[in-house]
């Protein structure tokens, strides 16, 4: 299976796994579209600049394009592989979509005092 493969893959059943199996329905919400944009910006600048110098390559066997890395098109935006905004997109979906899920099942719904927490081996109350 390729990397664009895969990445389809994930895309669909990250779509699925929202709508249908865990019930979010977040890609129908304004929010979450404007909450992705500043996601993917930060995605889009971090990725560009790890494959746009070359730090992370890409075989071009197994993506859309070729492996050399240009700043639009040949399968690439803002010199990042299609397929790897395809994986970012999936990855923050899922990661909110579960977390949408398991809220609105009672997941840890008030917060809850806890022992005293040490910081470096020293209790808080200890503290100058």
């Amino acid at each position: 299976m390729t990397y664009t493969q895969i990445a389809i893959s994930m895309v669909i059943l990250t779509v699925i796994f929202d709508l249908w199996v865990l019930r979010t329905r977040l890609l129908t919400r304004k929010a979450f579209w404007t909450a992705y944009a500043i996601v993917i910006f930060f995605q889009l600048l971090t990725n560009g600049i790890l494959t746009g110098f070359n730090i992370v390559r890409y075989n071009g066997d197994v993506i859309i394009g070729s492996s050399t890395p240009v700043l639009l098109g040949d399968g690439r935006l803002f010199f990042a592989p299609i397929e790897d905004v395809l994986f970012g997109f999936a990855l923050v979906v899922q990661t909110m979509a579960w977390w949408v899920f398991w809220g609105r099942r009672g997941l840890q719904v008030e917060p809850k005092a806890g022992p005293v927490r040490l910081w470096f081996g020293v209790k808080k109350s200890d503290e100058l």
